[in-house]
């Protein structure tokens, strides 16, 4: 069987691109997202390079949905190759004083604890890989406060830790972990972003400008970029924090 891979937050943006490409090149790819006609087209279009690849509606925010996501993947293959974390919130922009709580607090759940709760559950089949090789997708607000964003800096910051964890707790299993920073990705939440009001978020011009000035980078761009580091990365590799255009 060729090697299977997950990718959350698969419908859209970086992580289309980083299924797409993984089935091009012959992977086996569970995608999972929120339930979208981008989701089904996804999934009509993995089916065509191997039967084996399949789509899974999981809205990362729901407990209940990640546990049946999880369940279903390790009913229906006792091996995980690979993990690619990707979903991921921008959540709310303002003031941490005043920003609605149940709201930061689902960022913190998308972002981080999402991704404990999917992983324990996969870990017998990602221990029956020969290597299993995880990749969570990081951000510069994981090591910059970007003023505005304390739900997204703490938990990108949180995850870059929590992928430092499994690598030394994964290792003797054959697991291997890395994080990387994708840079400014042209995706919907780069769109989200630009919409915010100064008040709300005082950088916002400087995104604007961002956009306005060609800086951001294609996804299909970033997923060729980092594709030998979500594939091939090594256990000398694993705990290690890497930036996209490093690479």
């Amino acid at each position: 069987m060729s090697e299977a891979y997950i990718v959350t937050g698969a419908s859209k943006g970086l992580g289309r691109s980083i299924c797409e490409l993984l089935a091009e090149n012959g992977y086996v790819v569970i995608g999972l997202a929120r339930d979208s006609k981008e989701l089904k087209s996804l999934g009509e279009h993995l089916k065509k390079y191997n039967d084996e690849s399949r789509v899974l509606v999981c809205d990362m925010s729901n407990g209940y949905d990640v546990s049946e996501a999880g369940k279903q993947i390790v009913t229906n293959f006792s091996r995980i190759d690979g993990v690619i974390h990707n979903a991921g919130i921008i959540g709310p922009v303002g003031s941490m004083f005043t920003t609605a709580t149940d709201e930061w607090n689902n960022t913190i759940m998308v972002n981080l604890l999402s991704i404990q709760h999917l992983t324990k559950i996969l870990y017998p089949a990602m221990a029956n890989s020969e290597h299993c090789r995880v990749t969570t997708i990081s951000s510069g607000a994981a090591v910059n406060s970007l003023h505005s964003w304390s739900a997204y800096c703490a938990s990108k910051a949180g995850l870059d830790m929590w992928t430092r964890s499994l690598a030394d707790e994964g290792a003797r299993h054959g697991i291997s972990a890395v994080s990387v920073a994708p840079g400014i990705v042209d995706t919907g939440m780069q769109e989200t972003i630009r919409s915010t009001s100064k008040e709300d978020f005082p950088m916002v011009e400087k995104f604007i400008e961002f956009y306005n000035n060609g800086d951001l980078v294609a996804p299909e761009v970033v997923a060729n970029a980092l594709f030998e580091l979500i594939t091939k990365h090594n256990f000398e590799q694993s705990g290690k924090r890497f930036d996209v255009r490093d690479l």
